[in-house]
């Protein structure tokens, strides 16, 4: 059987391997596809697809886009993303803008506690990253303003806390429209970290499926087998697809292994075969 990772990120927003160092890795681990699911971009895809030409591996274009529910922030990801189209890239360019105006109002609520920041230390080695909360964490840390990343979530930019700042609106069905308007397909990301009861989180099930969601990530890190079993039960009734992604952040998320994840996780490409399915019906 082989085997597949769903949800990689690289240097094109808070990854620490390149693209072409991911699809390395990847090769590695004796996996036959992965998909570039960046925050936000899709910039790292062509290097990743570039680099993997005359390998064995299969790269899905993809993506991971932040969105609002119900004043939470969820995550939704795209497969099979077509990445030069322009509508698509402008909403993109739309997006980065906005994010760049909630990196500046965080950073400007942690000098108010005593933690100020450059966005340079922010950026760290790569200028031209997409900004997430992970690169705070780091430069958090590396600042000595907290012992680790874990610290700089708890305690200031998790969800709640007083230097976190809500992406502007950016609903659930914007995301999956904006991920149809490429012909891709849209899957629920990492649907537990999200702290919605079960029953709260069929009523979003039910909601996104009506608006096109096509799957949901029940195998991810944060799962056991309890939870993706669970998980299994709670979308078959509405005819969604299961999918799974290690959500590899290379050296940012260390215990998180390429296609692993922890250690079990292990994503059948049969999954992947029913995803493309989908883009025929």
């Amino acid at each position: 059987m082989s085997y597949i990772d769903l949800h990689t990120h690289t240097t094109a927003s808070d990854g620490t391997d390149t693209p072409s160092m991911l699809v390395q890795n990847a090769l590695r681990a004796n996996l036959s596809a992965i998909a570039i699911t960046d925050h936000d971009t899709v910039s790292g895809v062509k290097e990743a697809l570039l680099a993997a030409k005359h390998t064995p591996l299969t790269v899905i274009p993809g993506i991971e886009l932040s969105c609002q529910y119900k004043g939470k922030e969820v995550h939704m990801l795209g497969y099979f993303i077509d990445i030069d189209k322009k509508p698509f890239l402008a909403k993109l360019e739309q997006l980065k803008q906005a994010r760049e105006a909630r990196n500046e109002e965080m950073r400007t609520k942690l000098e108010a506690y005593h933690m100020p920041l450059t966005m340079e230390q922010i950026r760290g080695n790569n200028p031209n990253t997409i900004i997430t909360r992970a690169h705070f964490a780091r430069a958090l840390e590396e600042a000595g303003y907290v012992k680790n990343k874990e610290e700089a979530f708890q305690k200031y930019i998790g969800n709640g806390c007083p230097c976190y700042v809500l992406k502007p609106e950016f609903s659930c069905e914007d995301a999956i429209s904006l991920i149809q308007s490429t012909g891709g397909v849209a899957v629920l990301a990492h649907p537990l970290l999200y702290k919605l009861s079960y029953k709260e989180l069929e009523l979003l099930l039910a909601h996104l499926k009506e608006n096109g969601l096509i799957g949901v990530e029940v195998y991810h890190s944060s799962h056991n087998i309890s939870n993706s079993q669970k998980l299994r039960e709670l979308i078959r009734p509405y005819g969604l697809l299961p999918t799974g992604g290690s959500d590899y952040h290379g050296s940012n998320k260390e215990n998180v292994h390429l296609g692993v994840g922890h250690g079990g996780l292990r994503v059948s490409h049969c999954l992947l075969d029913d995803l493309q399915k989908t883009r025929t019906i």
